[in-house]
């Protein structure tokens, strides 16, 4: 009897222990990636998973011509990013002076791939006016065209970027690395709005875009149309695949009456856009003709649908047009110049 209650007492310990890691398992792929959860607060993310668009594009296998500095980058760190860089998560934080260093937007970067670790170091190290060690990682501080791009080696397969005007920001990334395992931690914007994000999406962006894109009220003018884009107004952009690859842009609006005017001004602009994509005109350059054939079809495809205070618009990105789209991914070597 006594060896059967043990028995007994055994099993429900391992069943109790299996339903934990399957729970857990469960959470782990519901929760956001980890180089987005590792992000700092921000007004706007966006995440592009490389691995399957470069399964399904192949443009790993099309060489791209790198101006001559980030060629340098690329000699002196072996990294390739059509063929090494995995993942990209970024955070967009807007100026308070839109003409300063960093213009409107300043960035911080998580990259995910394969590096090696010493030759990025050593590149680091010779690019670096100075360095600071932070939560047991060197942060190597680069000075480029007025402000201060920090980089610091995560690990074997992770490195951060941040161009922002203090180290707040790269702080912040290596304080969440410390509890990356925890699948729900994360920034305050990812949190609230990961959920609206769909499942099994290859790229995603969420945030507040408005300003400074737009005139004083948060309105942006294109072909003569205003564009209601409230600064209060979060959008939630993903491409999904699902036998074709998905574009789906939503628009959470204050108010119902609100994403009833975006819905009416994305349609008058996706009429007004088909009319000119229905008479392009001639075009000499066979890939000026097919990206116009790819624009349009795009457009043909695009619908916009109102869900009380949200507006929603789809379409169907073609095949070619999404391989033009990732012909040449960022890598994280262009934040020290370009940014």
């Amino acid at each position: 009897m006594r060896r059967r209650n043990r028995l007994t007492v055994t099993l429900s310990i391992v069943a109790v222990f299996l339903l934990l890691a399957v729970a857990a398992l469960y959470l782990r792929k519901k929760a956001p990636p980890e180089a987005a959860r590792l992000l700092p607060e921000s007004d706007g993310i966006i995440y592009i998973d490389l691995r399957p668009l470069r399964t399904a594009t192949r443009f790993d296998r099309h060489p791209v011509q790198h101006d001559a500095d980030y060629q340098k980058f690329i000699d002196a760190t072996g990294i390739q990013p059509e063929r090494d860089l995995d993942e990209a998560a970024f955070s967009l934080h807007r100026m308070a002076n839109p003409k300063g260093p960093n213009g409107p937007v300043a960035f911080s970067e998580v990259f995910v791939g394969h590096f090696d670790g010493r030759r990025v170091s050593s590149w680091l190290q010779s690019q670096a006016a100075s360095t600071e060690e932070y939560a047991g990682h060197d942060i190597y501080n680069i000075t480029n065209e007025g402000r201060t791009v920090r980089v610091a080696l995560l690990g074997y397969d992770m490195i951060a970027v941040s161009n922002t005007p203090s180290a707040e920001q790269i702080h912040s990334i290596l304080d969440r690395y410390r509890t990356a395992a925890l699948p729900f931690t994360g920034s305050t914007l990812l949190a609230r709005h990961y959920v609206d994000v769909p499942l099994l999406s290859l790229a995603w962006g969420i945030g507040q875009i408005g300003l400074p894109l737009g005139d004083s009220d948060g309105r942006v003018n294109v072909m003569g149309l205003s564009l209601p884009l409230p600064q209060d107004a979060t959008f939630v952009a993903s491409l999904s695949w699902a036998g074709k690859t998905r574009l789906r842009v939503e628009e959470i609006a204050s108010s119902d009456a609100d994403a009833k005017a975006a819905v009416d001004s994305i349609g008058s602009l996706l009429s007004l856009a088909r009319t000119v994509a229905d008479n392009p005109g001639t075009a000499s350059d066979p890939s000026e003709a097919a990206i116009a054939g790819d624009t349009k079809a795009l457009l043909d495809s695009a619908h916009v649908d109102q869900h009380h205070n949200r507006a929603v618009l789809t379409a169907a990105v073609p095949d070619d047009l999404l391989q033009r789209l990732v012909a040449a991914p960022a890598g994280f070597g262009k934040s020290s110049g370009a940014r």
